[in-house]
């Protein structure tokens, strides 16, 4: 097996996200956590543009790194104290937090292993625009419109619940 461009693009970026992943996780500031959140979620949309799934790659761009993490830097900086730290693990939560990482990782690793992928050799290509638009507005069967509904009045809850916390200050 010889090593390609896109082999070396694709460790690169998984590498990437695993770096910042584990940096997200543990830090002890939350607003580093939610910079180390932005970065996973660029290494995903380089992931996805590696794919040509450009559609994908531009929705992971400004729907996730933009908005929603723009929105937890907002909440975060409305609610939390200035140079809050999170508290450090002590006892029998660090116990419970370390069987709960190796189960995790006996799970997945017993998935991926037993799996039986169905074929190796992968098809770029993506869906054209149209068909994507009407699964994403359309109101049948496997269409998307009620949920993309839903999620924007969570957001807007989400706004006005911001507000009210701020005003209480």
């Amino acid at each position: 097996m010889g090593i390609s461009l896109d082999l070396i693009v694709f460790l690169v970026l998984a590498l990437f996200i695993v770096v910042f992943s584990i940096l997200c996780v543990t830090t002890k500031r939350i607003l580093r956590a939610a910079t180390y959140l932005l970065f996973v979620l660029f290494g995903t949309a380089g992931i996805y543009f590696q794919l040509n799934y450009s559609f994908l790659g531009a929705v992971q761009l400004l729907i996730y790194a933009g908005g929603v993490t723009i929105l937890y830097v907002f909440s975060i900086l409305l609610v939390s104290g200035k140079g809050e730290r999170i508290e450090k693990l002590k006892g029998s939560k660090f116990v419970a937090m370390l069987i709960t990482c190796v189960a995790g990782l006996g799970i997945c690793l017993f998935i991926t292993l037993k799996n039986k992928f169905l074929s190796p050799i992968f098809e770029y290509g993506e869906l054209d625009i149209k068909t994507i638009g009407f699964a994403l507005v359309g109101s049948e069967k496997y269409q998307y419109l009620l949920p993309f509904e839903v999620i924007s009045l969570l957001l807007l809850a989400c706004i006005v619940g911001g507000i009210m916390i701020a005003r209480k200050r």
